[in-house]
């Protein structure tokens, strides 16, 4: 009877076994990092962090939009300081109708310029005003430069976290069909047991299906990065090479400090806070009255000939409504200068708040980072390479093999992982000090493609 069961197991053996043909068809797929870009060849190489920094501040529609603002924004600087303009008034006075012939001595012609002046500084504040709201405008157009740039470094470290992932299901993937083979061998020979093939089997179907699952989220990624890019969503993207991040961090107080005077937005705060000052105190002097200074030359036909005359006007404005306007300028402008101040502390607590969220994941990715290189992993791996010795000559179970293993896919993983928001959390620290604080175009010794080449 055993003779028989053994007979039947070796020719399902025999037959094509799902699991393995999905391991296999996984691994002779093409990398995602060498996928056809628009139809052409295929490239393997790495993509560098700087790089994709200068292609999202050249491609990105909002940062062009974000700029052409700004030019407007100072371009009505200039305007602010100058007066309303003249009003030039040509008039035909006294004339017969409909003949449309002048009046004997009362007809006459004249041509009439007017000057509105404002006066008490209005115009030097309006420009104040204005230079000021140009100042928040750039300094708003330059953080929407850094968010997009953060944006990109999210999507750049996800995307190196899943080709590593990748890497690491492919690889295990190899040694779980290594681990068939092994355990089948062992089972024809009677050394082993049916059981643990089939949960080899089932564990190559599994990561098969996780493999295939990450590359989906690879596409995801990258049609993520293309639309910071403008580009069209199906296209390529090479593999990211992780930057070389600073080794030493500054202290948190160092960023508060910086940040708290030189991140954009809060710079964007303060000059809306000026802004606000100087419309209040532009609101203040709406009452007084303003200046309109003319003059008029007119000339008429009579018998001595052509008679020339000539006039000087002075008027002025007069705040007869003031309660209901001017005054109420004022309280309008002085509730603004309030907001601004409110809003401008309001943005850096919440700058403060993220320094500290941004600086502790910095220091626990860079913690756990040193100590999975240096101690987990070691151990992790060591474990495998004795499990797996001991399983050749029976003396452990193949599910303490199996287990082990996966226990160093997980560990890969979440270094991997780790690495990803060590690099996030640089990125958002630059955003919030508004600073580079490594370059970006250094490629570390652990990068991707260092890896990849193992």
């Amino acid at each position: 009877m055993c003779d028989v069961e053994r007979r039947r197991a070796r020719r399902a053996f025999k037959m094509p076994q799902v699991a393995t043909a999905l391991g296999f068809a996984v691994l002779s797929m093409p990398s995602p990092w060498t996928a056809r870009v628009g139809g052409q060849a295929p490239t393997s190489a790495p993509v560098l962090l700087g790089d994709l920094y200068a292609r999202v501040q050249r491609a990105n529609p909002k940062i062009v939009a974000a700029r052409l603002l700004v030019q407007a924004a100072q371009a009505r600087v200039s305007g602010a300081q100058r007066p309303p303009d003249p009003v030039l008034q040509l008039g035909f006075m006294n004339y017969d109708v409909p003949s449309l012939a002048p009046m004997p001595t009362i007809g006459m012609a004249q041509l009439q310029l007017m000057q509105m002046l404002p006066l008490g500084g209005k115009l030097a504040l309006a420009g104040r005003v204005a230079g000021s709201r140009a100042s928040a405008t750039s300094a708003r157009a330059e953080d929407l430069s850094w968010d997009l740039r953060t944006q990109a470094a999210m999507a750049f470290y996800d995307l190196y976290a899943t080709d590593c992932g990748l890497d690491v299901r492919r690889e295990t993937l190899r040694i779980l069909q290594d681990v068939e083979q092994t355990a089948e061998s062992m089972y024809r020979v009677g050394e082993g047991r049916q059981a643990d093939v089939l949960r080899a089997q089932v564990e190559i179907a599994k990561m098969a299906e996780d493999t295939i699952r990450m590359q989906a989220m690879r596409e995801t990624m990258t049609a993520k990065l293309n639309a910071l890019l403008d580009r069209d969503a199906s296209a390529g993207f090479g593999r990211p090479a992780l930057p070389r991040l600073p080794e030493a961090i500054p202290p948190r107080a160092w960023f508060d400090s910086i940040a708290i005077e030189e991140r954009p937005m809060v710079r964007a705060g303060v000059d809306d806070v000026h802004a606000a000052e100087s419309s209040e105190r532009l609101a203040r002097k709406e009452i007084w009255p303003d200046l309109q200074v003319g003059v008029q030359y007119a000339q008429r036909g009579g018998e001595m000939g052509t008679e020339r005359m000539g006039s000087l006007m002075l008027g002025a404005s007069v705040p007869i409504f003031a309660r209901d306007r001017q005054l109420k300028m004022r309280d309008e402008a002085s509730a603004m200068r309030q907001m601004a101040l409110s809003d401008l502390a309001a943005m850096r607590a919440e700058t403060r708040g993220k320094i500290g969220e941004a600086y502790a994941n910095l220091t626990a990715a860079r913690n756990l980072s040193r100590l999975y290189r240096t101690t987990v992993l070691p151990q992790a791996e060591a474990t495998v390479a004795s499990a797996l010795s001991a399983y050749r000559v029976g003396g452990v179970d193949f599910i303490t093999l199996l287990d082990d293993r996966m226990t160093v896919n997980k560990y890969q993983q979440e270094l991997s992982a780790l690495e990803a928001d060590e690099g996030k959390a640089w990125a958002e620290l630059e955003m919030l000090v508004g600073r580079e604080l490594f370059d970006p175009n250094q490629v570390s010794v652990t990068s991707a493609p260092a890896r990849g080449g193992k």
